[in-house]
């Protein structure tokens, strides 16, 4: 069985998987990049810098960059995606399924259209209905999606509000199946307790003191500002912030000079788990639109940690259980969140058995799980 698989460049959550379903050999599989190989060196506007990941995105698994001629190239736009040759390249290696991450590009949506009725068209995206506002802008979009999914034989959806954005576009039950969204459990939850010490001792955090923790782009989606000015209004002496990440936004939150909020820049993924370690809660205020998961959540559970975030955040009503590893806050409501705080800052013996149980939950949410939802549903096809 032969899988053609359309990405537009390496991402961490991703090419475990790819990895994963080439070790296990029940499928074959080609990967098609098609940012081309010059994503590589990417400048994230979000972090208002170059990223280039320190783990392995290209080990493990067949792959090939597709040459991109988009004059501005990119995946934050339509047209940043546009390959003359990747038809060809998928015809070529004469697969028996096509599996597309992402529809919204000239070349992706191309090539679901030019593959419908031909070998079975397979769908991965994480979008909800977390931001819809209704008006005549929904009912166009409406019937867009609508379109775009007729073309798709089968998706897999990454938890509930994305199961539910599925079905309401037209997918029936019988077209969907449950792959989740997921990280690297194991780097994540392996123990760096004491790096994370020294951490805290470095920004001058006591043993007896609380931690919460955002770590993420410094942009108006995420709501950082609104965490900042609720956790001013907390004024608990021995309860810290710490912001990790950059973006657009980081003048505005270090206007306020405060001993109790710290920063750092961008880490990336070796280091992150250190962090995590280092807090007692994560935070995650998102407003949208476009958080439609949040995986920082999953990594952050996976260290064992509390978690507060917004009825914006595409995961919270998969992995967050309001009074078993944390609370869900109403978006933008600063009152909302300050009382969450309050309520989830009295105890770090309470917060520690709060993440306990986020290492209990996400436990399921893993890159095997994802493995065997596609293997089962090629398999189920030729079978």
């Amino acid at each position: 069985m032969r899988l053609a698989i359309i990405t537009t460049h390496p991402i961490q959550y991703y090419a475990p998987v790819f990895k994963l379903l080439s070790q296990r050999g029940n499928i074959n599989i080609q990967v098609f990049y098609t940012w081309g190989q010059q994503s590589l060196d990417k400048h994230d506007p979000g972090f208002g810098k170059q990223i280039i990941w320190d783990v392995p995105l290209l080990e493990g698994y067949p792959y090939h960059w597709v040459p991109n001629t988009a004059k501005q190239p990119g995946s934050h736009h339509y047209k940043g995606i546009v390959n003359p040759g990747l038809i060809t390249l998928i015809e070529n290696y004469n697969p028996d399924a096509l599996l597309v991450f992402g529809w919204a590009y000239q070349s992706h949506l191309k090539a679901i259209r030019h593959f419908k009725n031909r070998i079975p068209v397979l769908f991965r995206g994480d979008s909800t209905l977390l931001d819809e506002t209704g008006g005549i802008r929904s009912l166009v979009k409406s019937v867009l999606l609508k379109w775009v999914y007729k073309h798709v034989n089968h998706a897999f959806y990454v938890g509930t509000s994305n199961k539910a954005y599925f079905k309401k576009f037209g997918l029936k039950e019988s077209q969907l199946s449950f792959a989740p969204h997921a990280t690297d459990n194991l780097r994540f939850a392996a123990d760096r307790s004491l790096e994370a010490q020294h951490l805290r001792q470095k920004l001058g955090i006591g043993t007896n003191d609380l931690l919460i923790l955002f770590a993420g782009k410094f942009e108006n989606k995420k709501a950082p500002l609104l965490l900042l000015k609720a956790f001013l209004l907390l004024n608990k002496p021995n309860v810290h912030l710490l912001f990790t990440g950059n973006g657009i936004l980081e003048g505005p939150l270090k206007a306020v000079p405060n001993q109790n909020v710290h920063f750092m820049d961008f880490q990336n993924q070796t280091y992150m788990p250190v962090i995590y370690q280092a807090c007692n809660l994560f935070c995650l205020p998102s407003g949208g639109p476009g958080e439609t998961w949040g995986l920082a959540v999953n990594e952050a559970m996976a260290c064992n940690k509390a978690i507060l975030v917004s009825d914006k955040v595409g995961c919270a009503v998969d992995l967050v259980k309001p009074g078993y590893n944390g609370a869900i806050f109403k978006s933008g409501d600063e009152k909302s969140l300050l009382k969450n705080l309050i309520a989830l800052t009295g105890s770090a013996n309470e917060l520690t058995e709060l993440g306990k149980h986020s290492g209990i939950i996400i436990k399921d949410w893993d890159f095997t799980k994802i493995a065997i939802a596609i293997e089962n549903k090629l398999l189920n096809e030729t079978n």
